[in-house]
């Protein structure tokens, strides 16, 4: 390493953020530039640990020391080089992704892991900047077609991959632009979408086709690009949202997530809405505790909400590892978002069980506290608090409660895949679903979860595809 004993003179630091009094009053990204001198510090406390577990703390292998200490020599075209190589887009990751290379640091069983995220996005950012980020089109064709369904980061990833080995590739969108959750989901403070605009424009000059408003079982039928392509790639999501089924919730005023979050995003675009739910003047519970909840927070923050309670059902994380989670597993620990930074009340074991209203309009949320207890060596489950029972005004409630998997209605069911136990799409280890030359990424196989395995899934997608057209591949 460029600096052996960084770890031990330099403290990790905080990226630099916006005042919280100046970043609520727009939707501009939260942070602020990372001075180069502290940022090749923060690399420098790389260490040379033997085995870096950070690999397999992450999804894609990201060859995480290797950059870290061409940072820290100033030899940023070479750091780009290694980021590229098993990432496609890290000005997403590196902005999204909860890192759980970080939480397998080898310096972070006994202290702060290195900021790993914070070196990632700050390559890639010069980069762009730098203009070192160029087109990159296949050598030669193929003569293959592949149909690529859904635009998030798993199908992008996926067709960036098999567009650069020479196929035909063509992207299908159901909504209006490019992105998925990218675009219609994570709020514009956490990821501004100039970040998608500049990599869709890098690929379509790489030759790869984007149809946006394609609803694939609907508008166009899976027959039709099943006689067309060679081979399609699914990779629409998980959108399936996990509802609150109590008494009151067909009241006005309650609404999911993934309704609320994406209008705030189009109006953001510049687009003009009839009617927009907003928490503008209201009092808001979001339900649930995820990073959904924290996007619907920062959001409500925003609008200018009046007060902000967030549930969560499950206990509060302890504040250190618990015994039963040992380094270096993924942390389970509590943590604060800059959206939580900014205001709103957290709360947890928390159980809603019903809304009142007047006139068909949400005006009471009633619910009871928890307690989590396990009998016999058994997990832990709730158990109401007699006598704990409260209600609170409200006007509008978020259920951010995760997903149940892919919508089944539409292609699915043309298609006749298989599905696992937990409704998603089946899949061999290429990611071939039962029907041949039919393949699947993303949360669409694997279920809800991280934009780093979304990556990673496309791009295990992409290989699979590619050796099932051609008999080889090198992609990895």
């Amino acid at each position: 390493m460029g600096k052996v004993t960084g770890f031990m003179e330099f403290p990790r630091e905080g990226y630099p953020q916006r005042p919280i009094a100046e970043r609520v009053h727009d939707y501009r990204e939260v942070y602020l530039d990372f001075p180069e001198d502290k940022l090749k510090q923060q690399a420098a406390r790389c260490m040379d640990c033997g085995i870096p577990f950070c690999h397999q703390g992450c999804p894609l292998g990201n060859i995480i020391p290797d950059w870290n200490d061409l940072v820290y020599r100033n030899r940023w075209r070479e750091a780009l080089e290694r980021l590229h190589a098993t990432n496609n887009f890290p000005e997403f990751t590196g902005r999204l992704c909860p890192a759980p290379c970080e939480a397998a640091c080898v310096l972070g069983i006994n202290n702060n892991p290195v900021t790993i995220k914070y070196v990632e996005v700050n390559i890639i950012d010069r980069a762009f900047k730098e203009g070192w980020v160029v087109p990159e089109p296949p050598k030669k064709l193929t003569g293959k077609k592949v149909a690529v369904i859904g635009s998030g980061p798993a199908g992008l990833a996926c067709a960036q991959q098999l567009r650069r080995v020479g196929h035909e590739v063509t992207v299908f969108e159901r909504d209006d632009r490019i992105g998925g959750l990218l675009r219609y989901g994570i709020p514009d403070f956490k990821m501004e979408k100039r970040h998608i605009d500049r990599r869709l424009q890098q690929m379509k000059d790489e030759g790869v086709v984007f149809k946006t408003s394609c609803n694939i079982g609907v508008d166009i039928a899976i027959d039709k690009l099943l006689g067309e392509y060679d081979a399609i790639a699914l990779c629409g999501g998980s959108t399936e949202a996990r509802d609150l089924k109590i008494p009151g919730r067909e009241l006005q005023g309650v609404h999911f997530a993934m309704e609320y979050l994406p209008q705030q995003n189009r109006v953001g675009a510049g687009d003009k809405l009839r009617e927009q739910i907003t928490a503008t003047g209201k009092k808001v519970v979001i339900i649930g505790g995820g990073d959904t909840g924290a996007d619907c927070l920062g959001t409500a923050i925003r609008q200018g909400a009046t007060e902000i309670h967030q549930f969560e059902l499950l206990p509060r994380p302890p504040d250190q590892r618990a015994p039963n989670n040992p380094w270096p597993q993924w942390s389970f620990i509590y943590r604060t978002s800059t959206a939580h930074e900014e205001g709103g009340i957290r709360d947890y074991s928390i159980a809603t069980k019903r809304l009142t209203g007047e006139k068909g309009r949400l005006k009471k949320l009633h619910a009871v506290r928890l307690k989590w207890e396990s009998s016999h060596g058994g997990p832990a489950a709730p158990v109401e608090i007699p006598g704990s029972e409260f209600e609170l005004d409200v006007d509008l409630v978020l259920l951010a409660m995760g997903f149940l998997g892919p919508q089944k209605k539409g292609m699915i069911e043309q298609l006749g895949v298989k599905l696992d136990a937990r409704g998603n799409v089946a899949t061999d280890d290429n990611r071939m679903t039962s029907v041949s030359g039919v393949f699947a990424a993303g949360d669409m196989r694997r279920g809800q979860s991280l934009i780093v395995w979304a990556i990673a899934e496309g791009r295990q997608c992409a290989r699979g595809v590619d050796q099932y057209l051609m008999g080889e591949t090198e992609l990895t």
